[in-house]
């Protein structure tokens, strides 16, 4: 598939576009999850929980669930975090994930004045040149496809984290696995 790196992850696919979107689940579904995400978010960490524990279990196989950035003003390293994700993504895609996993379950130790030590850390830490990654940060490609996801965000009315369309159907911030389990299981039925 000419355009796209697909890898087999926790029974689910990851995919990876031209433009570094991170794609999860089956990407040919025309049942479409778009998850708008901020990395610093906590109510967005724990959607990635849900995400984990339990929707990509039962859906991966059966949905896509395309990531969007939407770093919101309020969160002081938020942009700089989904550029990384970005950055690693196209480095490897599983990275990308890996990454967004990472940042998100350390968003209580992570500050502004820390965010470049723990991304030379999480780099290293997956034989990345630390360097490489922080400089990524002044990618002005990665910087505009990030703000293109927000804007695309703000034009569907985007304006909380997370806020997740199951087919068009907005789940803004907080939310339940059931309520969104079920507005799945609508689509998938064609409801």
């Amino acid at each position: 598939m000419s355009g796209r790196l697909l890898l087999g992850l926790l029974a689910s696919t990851i995919a990876v576009s031209a433009e570094q979107q991170l794609v999860e689940g089956r990407t040919e579904s025309k049942v479409r999850v778009l998850i708008y995400e901020d990395l610093q978010c906590p109510d967005c960490a724990e959607f990635r929980r849900m995400m984990d524990e339990k929707i990509l279990p039962r859906y991966g196989e059966r949905v896509a669930f395309i990531h969007r950035d939407f770093p919101l003003a309020k969160h002081a390293w938020a942009r700089k975090a989904a550029i990384a994700a970005r950055y690693f993504t196209g480095v490897k895609p599983e990275l990308g994930l890996a990454y967004q996993r990472h940042i998100m379950a350390t968003i209580r130790e992570t500050r502004a004045d820390n965010f470049n030590d723990k991304l030379s850390a999480f780099a290293r830490d997956n034989g990345i040149d630390p360097t490489q990654s922080v400089a990524a940060l002044d990618d002005q490609r990665l910087a505009a496809l990030v703000e293109r996801d927000f804007q695309d965000g703000v034009a569907r009315g985007v304006a909380k984290t997370p806020t997740v369309f199951v087919s068009g159907k907005p789940f803004i911030e907080h939310f339940s696995f059931e309520n969104i389990s079920q507005s799945i299981e609508d689509a998938l039925a064609g409801r």
